[in-house]
C-alpha cells in the first residue's frame, strides 16, 4: 500500500495539467519521482470528494508557508564568503551544502541499480567507492549486492576508510563518467564516507552478505570492523527508541509488514511494540502473530529492512531518535 502522502501527491499533480505538473516534477528527487510516478500510474476510482480534500489540503498548507528559506543556498554561500573570505568559506560551504559539481553522479541517481551496477563494476574499487558514497544508501547497497562477493568486500571497506574526497579524484571519477554521462572536473575536496556511511550501507544488505563484508574488514582490522557494527542499527535496536517514537513508527508502517518483522523479533520488542498499541490492537496484533505460519527468515529480514528504512526516514526528520553508535550516543 502507497504511503498517503505519496498518494496526495500524485492526485494533486494528476489535477494540476501536464506543464504544472512538469515543472514540480523538475525539483524532485529521483527517488521521489520515481514514487510519486508510480502513484500516478497506478491511480484509479479516485472520488470528486477525495481530490477536494486533498485540494483543500494543499491549500491549507501553502497558506502556512512564507518565502523564507527560497534560494536560501545562494544566501548562505554570499554571507559565509564576505564573512570568512573565498578560501576560509570554502570548506564550510561544501559542508553544509554538499558543495561540488557532481552532476555526473546525479545522472546515475535516476538509474536502476542494475545499470549502475554494469557501468561501473569494471572500474577500480577506489572509484566505485567514491560513486557509491554519492548515492542513497539503499541504491548503493542494492548496487553492492549485485557485485562478486571479492569486489563487494574490497569497495564497502574502501567507503569504510575514506573520510574526504579529494579533488583529483572526484576529476578522475568524472572523466569516467562523461564519456557515458555528463560531469565537470571542477570541485573541491568534500567530505564523504567514513564508517557511518559504511555502516548505513551494509544495515540494507541481505544478512549473508552483510556477514561475508563484515569477515573481511575482520581481517583488515578488527577492531576497525567492530566500530562499523557498533554504528549498525538493527532490527532488535527499535527496543531502544522511546514510546513516543515507537508510537510514531507503528503510525507508518503497514500491519502486515509489522506482522512478519516481529516473527524475527525478541519478545522484548514485541513487549515494547504491543505497550504503544491499542489494548484491542495489540490484542488483535498477537492474534495474527499466533496465527501467521512459517515464514521464511529472507521474508521477515526483508520486512525488518524495511521497517528500519521508514525509522531512519523518521530520524532524518527529526521526529525520533534512534539509540546507538556514534560520538555523541545516537545515530
Amino acid at each position: 500500500m502507497e504511503d498517503d502522502g505519496i498518494i496526495k501527491s500524485a492526485i494533486l499533480l494528476m489535477s494540476l495539467g501536464e506543464e504544472e505538473a512538469s515543472a514540480v516534477f523538475k525539483h524532485l528527487t529521483p527517488k521521489e519521482a520515481q514514487k510519486i510516478g508510480s502513484a500516478m500510474a497506478n491511480l484509479n476510482n479516485i472520488t470528486r470528494e477525495k481530490i477536494e480534500n486533498v485540494l483543500e489540503e494543499f491549500n491549507l498548507q501553502t497558506e502556512e508557508k512564507t518565502a523564507l528559506g527560497h534560494n536560501a543556498n545562494d544566501y548562505i554561500r554570499n554571507v559565509l564568503t564576505r564573512a570568512l573570505g573565498d578560501e576560509k568559506a570554502a570548506n564550510l560551504i561544501d559542508r553544509i551544502l554538499h558543495g561540488g559539481d557532481t552532476s555526473g553522479i546525479e545522472s546515475l541517481k535516476w538509474m536502476d541499480a542494475p545499470s549502475v551496477a554494469e557501468l561501473i563494476k569494471s572500474e577500480h574499487p577506489q572509484i566505485i567507492a567514491t560513486i557509491l558514497v554519492h548515492l542513497e544508501r539503499d541504491q548503493a547497497s542494492e548496487i553492492l549486492s549485485l557485485f562478486p562477493e571479492r569486489l563487494r568486500n574490497d569497495t564497502l571497506l574502501r567507503i569504510a576508510t575514506l573520510d574526504s574526497i579529494q579533488p583529483t579524484a572526484l576529476r578522475e571519477l568524472n572523466d569516467v563518467l562523461i564519456k557515458l554521462l555528463s560531469g565537470t572536473s571542477n570541485i573541491r575536496k568534500t567530505p564523504m564516507g567514513g564508517i557511518r556511511a559504511a555502516a548505513e550501507i551494509l544495515n540494507l544488505m541481505p544478512s549473508a552478505q552483510e556477514g561475508s563484508v563484515i569477515d573481511n574488514i575482520k581481517q583488515y582490522d578488527d577492531d576497525f570492523a567492530q566500530k562499523i557494527m557498533d554504528e549498525m542499527f538493527v532490527f532488535d535496536n527499535l527496543i531502544e527508541i522511546d514510546d513516543h517514537g515507537i508510537q510514531l513508527l507503528l503510525r507508518e508502517v503497514q500491519s502486515e509488514s509489522l506482522i512478519i518483522a516481529l516473527k524475527g523479533a525478541q519478545e522484548e520488542l514485541r513487549n515494547k511494540i504491543f505497550k504503544n498499541m491499542s489494548k484491542r490492537a495489540a490484542e488483535m496484533l498477537k492474534e495474527d502473530l499466533e496465527a501467521k505460519g512459517p515464514v521464511r527468515v529472507s521474508e521477515v529480514e526483508a520486512e525488518q529492512k524495511e521497517i528500519l528504512k521508514v525509522a531512519r526516514q523518521l530520524a532524518d526528520d527529526g521526529q525520533i531518535v534512534l539509540g546507538g553508535g556514534g560520538d555523541d550516543g545516537f545515530i
